[in-house]
Protein backbone atom coordinates (compact mmCIF):
# COMPACT_ATOMS: atom_id res chain seq x y z
CA UNK A 1 0.00 0.00 0.00
CA UNK A 2 1.92 3.52 -1.26
CA UNK A 3 0.57 6.76 0.64
CA UNK A 4 -2.36 7.72 -1.75
CA UNK A 5 -3.91 3.89 -1.26
CA UNK A 6 -3.46 5.14 2.65
CA UNK A 7 -5.05 8.34 2.01
CA UNK A 8 -8.00 6.75 0.11
CA UNK A 9 -8.41 4.01 2.87
CA UNK A 10 -8.28 6.68 5.96
CA UNK A 11 -10.99 8.42 3.34
CA UNK A 12 -13.44 5.44 3.20
CA UNK A 13 -13.14 4.52 6.86
CA UNK A 14 -13.57 8.03 8.16
CA UNK A 15 -16.37 9.09 6.02
CA UNK A 16 -13.90 12.53 4.90
CA UNK A 17 -13.49 13.93 1.34
CA UNK A 18 -10.32 12.64 -0.19
CA UNK A 19 -8.73 16.25 0.55
CA UNK A 20 -9.60 16.22 4.07
CA UNK A 21 -7.96 12.56 4.81
CA UNK A 22 -4.68 14.28 2.76
CA UNK A 23 -4.18 16.63 5.47
CA UNK A 24 -5.22 14.45 8.23
CA UNK A 25 -2.43 11.55 7.21
CA UNK A 26 0.11 14.65 6.52
CA UNK A 27 -0.34 16.14 9.86
CA UNK A 28 0.23 12.88 11.57
CA UNK A 29 3.37 12.34 9.70
CA UNK A 30 4.69 15.84 10.42
CA UNK A 31 3.88 15.43 14.02
CA UNK A 32 5.53 12.31 14.29
CA UNK A 33 8.54 13.53 12.81
CA UNK A 34 8.61 16.87 14.86
CA UNK A 35 8.29 14.96 18.00
CA UNK A 36 11.32 12.20 16.75
CA UNK A 37 13.50 15.68 15.43
CA UNK A 38 12.96 16.91 19.27
CA UNK A 39 14.18 13.39 21.08
CA UNK A 40 10.95 12.67 22.20
CA UNK A 41 9.11 9.05 21.25
CA UNK A 42 5.06 8.95 20.13
CA UNK A 43 3.55 6.11 21.78
CA UNK A 44 0.39 4.98 20.70
CA UNK A 45 -1.22 2.33 22.55
CA UNK A 46 -2.25 -0.93 21.35
CA UNK A 47 -0.24 0.24 17.86
CA UNK A 48 3.81 0.96 18.83
CA UNK A 49 5.92 3.33 19.37
CA UNK A 50 7.87 5.46 17.41
CA UNK A 51 11.77 6.25 18.36
CA UNK A 52 14.52 8.09 16.90
CA UNK A 53 18.46 6.14 18.00
CA UNK A 54 21.77 7.69 17.66
CA UNK A 55 24.61 5.40 15.77
CA UNK A 56 27.78 6.27 16.58
CA UNK A 57 30.33 7.12 13.59
CA UNK A 58 32.03 3.83 12.58
CA UNK A 59 34.46 2.40 10.21
CA UNK A 60 33.30 0.37 7.25
CA UNK A 61 34.49 -1.06 3.82
CA UNK A 62 33.82 -0.21 0.36
CA UNK A 63 32.22 -3.76 -1.01
CA UNK A 64 33.68 -2.98 -4.56
CA UNK A 65 37.09 -1.85 -3.68
CA UNK A 66 37.65 -2.74 0.05
CA UNK A 67 38.82 0.43 0.55
CA UNK A 68 38.60 1.64 4.48
CA UNK A 69 35.57 4.40 4.85
CA UNK A 70 34.54 6.35 7.51
CA UNK A 71 31.21 6.02 8.25
CA UNK A 72 29.27 9.39 9.74
CA UNK A 73 27.26 9.26 13.17
CA UNK A 74 23.23 9.49 12.30
CA UNK A 75 20.08 9.28 13.41
CA UNK A 76 17.60 6.39 12.89
CA UNK A 77 13.87 6.14 13.18
CA UNK A 78 12.48 3.01 14.54
CA UNK A 79 9.10 1.79 14.93
CA UNK A 80 8.49 -0.88 17.59
CA UNK A 81 4.93 -2.84 17.18
CA UNK A 82 2.96 -3.13 20.53
CA UNK A 83 0.86 -5.85 21.28
CA UNK A 84 -2.01 -5.14 19.62
CA UNK A 85 -0.71 -4.26 16.05
CA UNK A 86 1.43 -7.71 16.62
CA UNK A 87 -1.94 -9.44 18.06
CA UNK A 88 -4.24 -8.42 15.11
CA UNK A 89 -1.54 -9.74 12.81
CA UNK A 90 -1.40 -13.54 14.21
Amino acid sequence: MNKNEFIDRVADLSNMSKADATRAVDAVFDAITAALKKGDDVRLVGFGTFSAARRKAREGRNPRTGETIQIPASTQPKFAAGKGLKDALN
